[in-house]
């Protein structure tokens, strides 16, 4: 499995998300989306990207592939420890 990391500077839900997915040993790739490569990088994503009522895209978002495939969209800590539950 792969996950890509969509965060921001000074974000405290970008480092809880991170922070989990080191405690739970994933290695995944980050992208900061205040950078020209990761507003690049993110557009790959684009059809599938949450967003909140205003239209923005959520931040942190993480997306995990599998056999290069997105099979899921998360945008929290919290929500990626219920799927990793959910695959147990």
């Amino acid at each position: 499995m792969n996950y890509v990391v969509f965060t921001l500077p000074n974000c405290s839900k970008c480092e809880k998300l991170k922070e989990l997915l080191k405690n739970k040993g994933l290695k995944h790739k980050e992208f900061d989306v205040s950078t020209k490569e990761g507003k690049a990088k993110i557009r790959d994503y684009i059809k599938i990207l949450r967003r909140d009522n205003t239209g923005a895209i959520i931040i942190p978002t993480l997306i995990v592939e599998e056999k290069g495939m997105a099979t899921a969209v998360l945008n929290s800590a919290e929500e990626l420890d219920l799927w990793l539950k959910s695959r147990v």
